[in-house]
Parts: structure tokens; sequence; C-alpha cells
């Protein structure tokens, strides 16, 4: 028996990795004979870059960036030819921050920005964008800084990234002496615009810490400084599917650079020949932290489980709630709720996804 193991990450308990190594280890606890190949995947959300790094065997680089407060940390990015594959989360992601320190008015895309310009002094002219897990709902703003962008309040002086309300400070924008002609793809795995009632503002504020108060007066302000960096590049902005992920990162970064969304899956999976993989075993094992109807729009386990279906193999989910036998999976590993709040959450979580692979999967 063949199977291949790729689940998504267990969103807030198991990165994909990890998922990987349990589910094989609770499968060969069942099936010793079993050959077992892992391909964790990732759809554009938090990890997308890393694990198409690892798994390609890109170079990677390290490089001290900011975190969303604008605390030093060490970063990093994967380098091939003249491409560089980085996730915003890295140093822009809300993992690094505590409940009480979200804060859309201070949290700032920067750090990302340094990689970025990392990347630049290294070579690097096609910028690939994970854009899952950010803290941010700066359009972008903060990359354009550490590019080289410059934003002034209504007495020219200079705004600096991480200063409390800076979004509403910007009065005029002042573009690089130098530009640099570089190609962004951002891989997301929503395909929300950035305006609107399933915008970035509504959807993923409150996420990000946007308190409902402060919803309209925040959207109004990103509309004035849309307009602003419309007139500053001669460009129109039009919204676009995908744009409302990471906080409208690829909206800022459309007006000044060439900007491609690609959904993160369906880029993830071409980049390492999983449709191959796929033909190549018996079935195929996936899973996420909770699958529901989003899942079913564009997210990793669902579309494996259409790769599968095309070449004709069994393909099993595991995942908690009640949902997933609906969409086409041939069966169903169900993991037992966790209380998200207790300190040992991951030891739980992993233990009761090795537990209940060795107590379900079954391949009749």
């Amino acid at each position: 028996m063949h199977i291949l193991v790729a689940p998504n990450a267990f969103k807030g308990t198991i990165p994909a990795e990890k998922a990987a190594e349990l589910i094989h280890s609770g499968i060969k606890k069942r099936y010793p004979d079993a050959k077992v190949v892992l391909e964790p995947i990732a759809d554009g959300g938090d990890g997308t870059c890393l694990l198409l790094g690892k798994s390609s065997g890109f170079q990677k680089v390290e490089a001290f960036g900011l975190d969303p407060l604008g605390r030093s940390k060490v970063g990093f990015y994967f380098l091939h030819g003249d491409t560089a594959y980085l996730d915003v989360s890295t140093l822009s992601g809300i993992r690094h921050l505590q409940p009480y320190e979200l804060d859309p008015n201070v949290c700032s895309t920067f750090g990302t920005g340094q990689l970025i310009l990392d990347a630049v002094g290294k070579g690097a002219k096609n910028i690939v964008l994970g854009l899952g897990g950010s803290a941010t709902i700066d359009m972008g703003l903060g990359i354009l800084w550490a590019l080289g962008f410059v934003f002034l309040d209504r007495q020219g002086k200079e705004i600096t990234p991480f200063s409390p309300d800076a979004l509403f400070k910007i009065a005029h924008i002042q573009r690089p002496l130098y530009h640099r002609d570089l190609k962004f793809t951002c891989l997301c795995d929503v395909n929300n615009l950035f305006f609107g009632p399933e915008g970035a503002i509504p959807v993923f504020g409150p996420q990000k810490g946007l308190q409902p108060q402060q919803m309209d007066p925040y959207a109004g302000r990103c509309q004035q400084v849309v307009a602003m960096l419309s007139a500053k590049s001669g460009r129109v902005f039009e919204d676009r599917a995908g744009f409302g992920a990471a906080g409208g990162i690829a909206a800022g970064l459309s007006f000044f650079y060439a900007v491609n969304m690609e959904m993160g899956a369906g880029y993830f999976f071409e980049k390492v020949d999983l449709e191959n993989k796929v033909k190549s075993v018996d079935a195929v094992v996936t899973g996420e932290g909770r699958y529901d109807l989003q899942s079913a729009a564009g997210k990793g386990p669902y579309e494996l489980l259409k790769l599968a279906k095309k070449a004709g193999k069994t393909c099993i989910l595991i995942t908690s709630g009640n949902a997933g036998s609906e969409t086409g999976f041939d069966r169903v590993i169900r993991l037992p709720d966790v209380d998200m709040g207790r300190a040992d959450l991951a030891e739980v979580a992993q233990e009761n996804l090795y537990q209940s692979v060795i107590q379900q999967f079954d391949l009749g």
C-alpha cells in the first residue's frame, strides 16, 4: 500500500510539517508495511513559501528585520535564481503578537519590506509573497516604506513606520529617486476584494484588533490613501479578487509594481509537482484544523481532493467539526474538539491527531 500524506497546517495548533509526521507515525503504527510519502501542503496561508522553499531545495537566506510592532527579529526568505520566496507572516505575522498587542493603527509590514530589500540586494527581481497570517491592514505601505517611499504629514514632516495612526496622518507621498523594477506574485487562500462588505476591513479587521466603531473611519481613510496612491502613480485603482488578503498588501503594491494574484494551492501544487505524486500512490491523506464551506473555495485539502478524484485515488480527510463528507472525501477522520484557550493546546492537539489516526485510519 502506497500512501501520500499531504496535510495543510492545522491552524493555531499544528504546522503542516509536524502534522505530516504525526499522521505518518499513526499510519505506520496501524499498517507497518505501508509505504508512506510525506508532502505537507500550503495554499497561500501562513508558511506557504516556507514549505515551498524547503520542498524545492531553494537557498535559505536569513536577515534581521522588524516585527509588526517594530521589534527586531531574525527573518528569512528563499532564493532561487532571481526569484525570492517569502511569507508575510515571517516578520509581519499575527503570531508574533499577544492578543493585547493587536493594533492595526500601529502594526506595519515594514519588516516584510526589509526582507524584500535584502533579497533585491542579492539579485532578486521577482518576489513571491505568501500573504497568509498577517497582523496588518496597512495596504502594503510598510513594504513601500522599506523600499524607499516617503510619507509626509500636512506640515511636510516625515512620518515614521510604526507611529500610532500613521495611516491617518499621511498627506503626501514621495516616490524613491531610484525605482526598482520588481514583479510580485502574491499567493493567497481567499478571493476577497479590499473594499466592500466582504473586504479586508469588515471580514479580517476584527481578527487583527480593529474594533466595530473603527470600521467605517478606517475604510474611509483607506479610500483617501488609495486616492493619493493613484494620484502619485497615475494608475486608476481597480479592486481585484485577493486584494483583501493580508490587509491589502497586493492592492498597495499594484500602484507601483507589476502584481500577479495567484490562489496559493494551485501555485504550490504546480511547483512541487503534486499531481504526478498523487498519480503514483494508492491513497491520499490530507487534513486541516476545521474543514468548512470556506475550505471548498480554494483551500489546500479541497484542491487536493480534486486532484485525487481526477486520478481515481482514495482521498481521506482529517479534521475537526462535522464537514467534509458532503464534498466528496471517501472517508473523514474526526478529531475531538480542543479548548483553544488551554496552555498545553499544541501538545494536546498533536496527541489527538496521532491517536485519531491510530484509531480511525482504515483503507478498507
